[in-house]
């Protein structure tokens, strides 16, 4: 990495995304710096840092917000680039253009490309016009006036979504058209609150679709390649839990072609550096879904079977330099799963939970991209996705074992959270077999419960909770009158 323009990065993110990039990083011989509110001041990523920079805000989320903060950290710590992660600010493009204008480079595509892709309006007419596949569907912007009238007649069943939103918030699904002006009415709510952009766009819903995303990656000079996709429709609320790379419901002539498109629709944007284009597939076709102009959480599935470091080509890329390779020199061997670990609990309905990190112990053998460590503390003030556990074998059957005993060896104690539910989700028949969709958690809602507990586990259980009491400790280690009074008496 000689050749790169910077001798520093500054990763403007936190948690396991922090740790991991700060990583490849330091594996280039380049400096590592870090922001961090005072919330994580003890954690990994401040702790693997070369130099840890603390940045102030009403919330801690808003602290990781404050992109005029951070590019004047960087500037102050001499900062060559800047690296968002994903999520925080890694796809507002007022930021990357501001930590261009301060003359640092930003580790990510053009603030344009944000613009456009990052829209996902902007984005579908984008891609529609150029004759790629997108589904049936009425746009807000088109005619406000006529909007539910033309959502009305793309027909049931429907998904509305805020056309600047991401993480499923805002997404309703419409069955019914009778109740559709209520629902329009809620979800341009929700896309207000949670983006301050009530713009709202439809589809046609399509029903047990899987949801299939292609990783791509782009240079300045205008080469453009795909690294296969990964299979995600294990979502809950329209967020992904587990993903994995290849899919196991394409054929090799789908594989293709999803992945041709994925790469057109990039090169036709002059796309660079990495990013993924999603796409809904059910009965043989599959249409653009979005395009997330950031590294994706997911993104260890895919340096698994391909052998990249996608981090490293980030950098590469944001430093000027051209691929160097073309799509027939990325391979793909293997199979490889990422699970999500969140604190959240699943009997519950996948409510988030708190606490002491007490013990935690990771498997051996595999890889684990963590945001946490023994004696820190979940809190609810960040997303509930403590780490992810990726695995890889020679093909679906064993990557799944091995996923299923890196859970098993797994040990979080003081924070309860979906691990014993990702085993559930392994031994599913109709995921062992590969026939999966986004809806799956939702029709199976057994999934979600803890199996009742049989009379021996109960009576163990018990006794272990007795005994850990402190009164029946002290019972237990006290010595009784008449041996005490026997004093140092020895037989």
């Amino acid at each position: 990495m000689s050749e790169l323009p910077f001798r520093s990065v500054l990763v403007a993110n936190r948690g396991e995304i922090a740790v991991r990039i700060l990583r490849t990083v330091k594996a280039l011989g380049l400096q590592g710096l870090v922001v961090y509110h005072a919330a994580d001041r003890d954690s990994p990523a401040v702790r693997a840092a070369d130099i840890a920079i603390e940045i102030t805000g009403p919330t801690p989320v808003a602290a990781y917000l404050d992109g005029a903060q951070i590019v004047a950290k960087a500037r102050a710590a001499g900062a060559g680039a800047i690296h968002p992660g994903y999520g925080f600010l890694s796809e507002n493009a007022g930021f990357a253009r501001a930590v261009a204008e301060a003359g640092i480079v930003f580790v990510g595509p053009t603030p344009e490309a944000i613009e456009l892709m990052g829209d996902k309006v902007r984005a579908r007419n984008f891609v529609a016009e150029r004759g790629f596949p997108v589904a049936p569907s009425a746009i807000e912007d088109d005619d406000p006036a006529s909007f539910n009238e033309r959502a009305r007649a793309v027909g049931a069943p429907l998904l509305i979504k805020p056309s600047a939103g991401g993480g499923g918030k805002g997404m309703r699904i419409v069955r019914d058209l009778a109740i559709l002006d209520d629902e329009i009415v809620r979800a341009r709510s929700e896309g207000q609150r949670y983006f301050g952009d009530g713009r709202l766009y439809v589809e046609r819903y399509v029903e047990r679709p899987r949801h299939i995303e292609v990783q791509v990656l782009g240079d300045a000079h205008g080469n453009v390649v795909h690294l296969f996709e990964r299979e995600c429709s294990i979502q809950r609320r329209f967020q992904k839990i587990i993903e994995e790379s290849p899919s196991p419901g394409l054929t090799p002539d789908e594989r293709t072609r999803i992945c041709e498109v994925a790469a057109g629709i990039a090169r036709a944007a002059g796309y660079r550096n990495a990013g993924t284009v999603e796409f809904i597939y059910g009965a043989g076709e599959f249409y653009f879904l979005e395009m997330n102009t950031r590294l994706q959480v997911e993104h260890p599935v895919t340096e698994e079977v391909t052998g990249l470091d996608l981090v490293a080509e980030q950098l590469r890329v944001a430093g000027g330099a051209p691929l160097g390779y073309g799509q027939e020199a990325v391979t793909s061997s293997g199979h490889a799963i990422e699970l999500r670990l969140y604190a959240e609990d699943s009997t519950r309905d996948f409510a988030p939970t708190t606490g002491p990190v007490l013990i935690y112990r990771t498997p051996a053998g595999v890889r684990v991209d963590s945001g946490i460590v023994e004696g820190g503390r979940v809190t609810a003030a960040f997303d509930p996705m403590l780490a992810k556990v990726i695995v890889h074998g020679a093909d679906r059957v064993e990557a799944i074992a091995k996923a299923d005993k890196a859970l098993a060896d797994l040990v979080l104690l003081g924070c309860r959270t979906n691990a014993a539910f990702l085993r559930r989700l392994l031994a599913d028949p109709d995921f062992a077999s590969g026939d999966m969709h986004t809806g799956l958690i939702a029709e199976k809602p057994a999934l979600a419960e803890d199996p009742p507990l049989d009379e021996d586990q109960m009576t163990r259980l018990l006794a272990a909770a007795a005994l850990s009491l402190r009164t029946m400790r002290d019972a237990a280690d006290a010595v009784p009158r008449l041996h005490a009074a026997m004093g140092g008496w020895r037989n």
